[in-house]
């Protein structure tokens, strides 16, 4: 799926950038057949064609408004207009793509000992325009974890331009940790004390490219340009120490990605 070197690829910028800023993108290094298979697997897997237990389903709001996203539904038919699919380490094609080997080499430079996966997620505006995301955070006890994880790679999947759902971030903003233990959706009086909507940084990105995010970074995306699709695929990744605090369930079990 890869459409770089990976022995000559040089991680290093990328890290330096990722560590001071909290973010830092790689550029284009899914290629099109690899493109053409995951879109075509996220289509399979919202319209039915291609069924996985246990895999999380979220329509979309037909508001347009994230605070209108109906919770709890799960599958709901085939449909395109799915907010959100997890758990796709259930999906060979995806597995294969969050176990490549750049992204190992990656993982491994910020990563010691074994690495799991926390979670794999396809994010999806429709051609409706699909709904916002505010500012928030990827961590906390929402998470409900021994420790935070900070490595998460979003991949685009289709053109994510400045006006049409790309990721929108405050460089820097993961220095000072989680604004509220609860971690999530950051605050509105938060938001405004850090004056967060005039340091935004867009980062536009084109169909392949990827994108290192630091769990705690800031970050947030529009709704996409109606009539356009914009799929997006993240990974998180983290130390295989960490362990599942929940007590109303049994704890989750991570996936193995990249053994030592």
């Amino acid at each position: 799926m890869l459409c770089v070197d990976v022995e000559r690829f040089d991680i290093r910028p990328a890290l330096a950038h990722y560590a001071e800023h909290g973010y830092a993108k790689l550029g284009r290094v899914l290629g099109d057949e690899g493109l053409d298979a995951l879109r075509e697997r996220a289509d399979d897997l919202m319209l039915g064609r291609v069924v996985h237990p246990g895999l999380f389903f979220q329509p979309d709001a037909t508001t347009g408004r994230y605070e209108d996203a109906p919770l709890g539904l799960g599958w709901q038919g085939p449909s395109l207009d799915y907010r959100k699919l997890e758990k796709l380490e259930k999906d060979p094609r995806f597995l294969a793509w969050m176990e490549n080997p750049l992204f190992e080499r990656i993982a491994r430079a910020l990563i010691p000992g074994d690495i799991v996966l926390y979670r794999a997620i396809l994010f999806h505006k429709g051609q409706a325009g699909g709904s916002n995301l505010p500012w928030h955070q990827d961590g906390g006890r929402l998470w409900g974890l021994t420790h935070e994880p900070e490595l998460q790679i979003w991949t685009a999947l289709d053109d994510a331009p400045e006006d049409g759902g790309c990721l929108e971030v405050v460089p820097g903003s993961h220095r000072g940790g989680l604004v509220t233990p609860l971690g999530g959706v950051i605050p509105p009086d938060a938001v405004a004390a850090a004056d967060a909507d005039s340091r935004v940084l867009s980062l536009p990105a084109r169909a392949g490219e990827a994108i290192l995010v630091h769990n705690h970074l800031w970050h947030r995306s529009g709704r996409g340009r109606p009539g356009l699709r914009r799929r997006a695929f993240s990974a998180c990744y983290m130390d295989a120490a960490v362990r599942c605090l929940r007590k109303k369930k049994a704890p989750r079990v991570f996936p193995p990605m990249f053994r030592r």
